[in-house]
């Protein structure tokens, strides 16, 4: 038996993270980790008690959210909340962070940022990173970990067996293929 990485472990763990999120734009999660040891996990949504995206839309302002806390924010602020110091700790997140973000991971003392996925990758903050000696690398994730494209794979066999049906494939075969995708694609076994 093959163990994953320790860069994979972590970064998986901010995937699972990220299915937590509230936003309906981007699910995005972090982890901040010290030492080989998670010490906080933060996903993009409202604040505590608030309204959330997913129930009533977003509050979109100059093609931002406003609604939303990003989750690299959440899982500063939680160590912040508890008194866990952040100072040369990593974190892994599922996108690249905003510039925004970027700001807040270097005034709490992290010194490595791992992301997953490029998303909107602002050249301020790649300058600021390395102005502030803090090492960035992507660390995709291995789609045998978690598996992210599960509601396109179902859509994609979905569509697959709609064609069949075009063709002249019986009813009753077509019904039972929708079962056994389904039974595939969303049991939890």
């Amino acid at each position: 038996m093959n163990r994953i990485s320790w860069d994979q472990y972590f970064m998986a763990q901010s995937h699972l993270i990220a299915l937590r999120s509230t936003c309906e734009r981007l699910m995005v999660g972090a982890t901040i980790v010290r030492d080989k040891r998670i010490i906080a996990g933060g996903y993009n949504g409202s604040i505590a008690g608030g309204t959330h995206c997913i129930d009533e839309g977003c509050y979109v302002i100059d093609s931002h959210c406003v609604r939303t806390i990003h989750a690299e924010m959440n899982a500063i602020i939680q160590c912040a909340k508890f008194g866990v110091p952040t100072e040369g700790s990593e974190i892994y997140v599922t996108h690249y962070p905003c510039l925004q973000c970027c700001k807040g991971i270097i005034q709490s003392g992290i010194k490595r940022v791992y992301y997953s996925q490029d998303y909107k990758n602002h050249p301020y903050a790649n300058k600021l990173f390395e102005d502030a000696d803090v090492e960035v690398k992507q660390v995709e994730l291995d789609e045998m970990i978690i598996d992210t494209k599960n509601k396109e794979k179902l859509q994609f066999v979905a569509s697959m067996i709609e064609k069949l049906s075009t063709v002249g494939v019986e009813e009753h075969e077509i019904k039972r293929l929708y079962e056994q995708a389904n039974q595939l694609f969303t049991s939890y076994n």
